[in-house]
């Protein structure tokens, strides 16, 4: 089991950045890729970025390219989204997730273990 423990959401202005962090314990070392997805009330749960956990290669929906960034902390076990020039658009509730072996990084269903999620909400 992998245990996920998200932190940093919070209500914004349009233009404004925050940073999400999403800590990773129990079974660390099976750990394959890392991933933000968010959903929005109403609204299927939707890919925002990935990283493999190893080799750091990164992986972004075309919607937060350029504005998000997805970075982790091997050491640490834990991974950050950096959100910036941030929208209303992006208002949701932000998930991370953990998958164990390889495949489609925006799939959601290949995602083993989740954290409770954050809000993020953006105000025009």
């Amino acid at each position: 089991q992998v245990q996920l423990v998200e932190s940093g959401g919070g209500l914004v202005q349009a233009g404004d950045s925050l940073r999400l962090s999403c800590a990773a314990s129990g079974r660390t070392f099976s750990i394959y890729a890392r991933g933000w997805f968010r959903q929005a009330p109403g609204q299927e749960r939707d890919f925002v970025a990935a990283i493999s956990w190893s080799g750091g290669n990164t992986y972004y929906a075309d919607s937060v390219k350029g504005r998000f960034t997805i970075s982790r902390d091997n050491a640490k076990n834990t991974v950050y989204l950096q959100m910036n020039s941030l929208k209303p658009e992006d208002t949701a509730v932000y998930y991370c997730a953990v998958r164990v072996i390889s495949g489609d990084y925006s799939d959601y269903g290949n995602y083993d273990y989740w954290g409770q999620g954050t809000q993020v909400t953006v105000s025009s």
